[in-house]
């Protein structure tokens, strides 16, 4: 349990964060979950 960190960061993935290299910088910023924004742009 000594390896998980105790504090959980959320990002959202979006419009400004649509391509693998942005997720992955997320990730590496620090990110431990990600939510998916659905509310812009066409979904079809």
């Amino acid at each position: 349990m000594d390896n998980f960190k105790k504090t959980k960061i959320i990002a959202t993935v979006g419009p400004a964060t649509d391509s693998y290299e942005a997720v992955r910088d997320l990730i590496k910023a620090g990110a431990n979950g990600l939510r998916l924004n659905f509310s812009h742009g066409d979904h079809a």
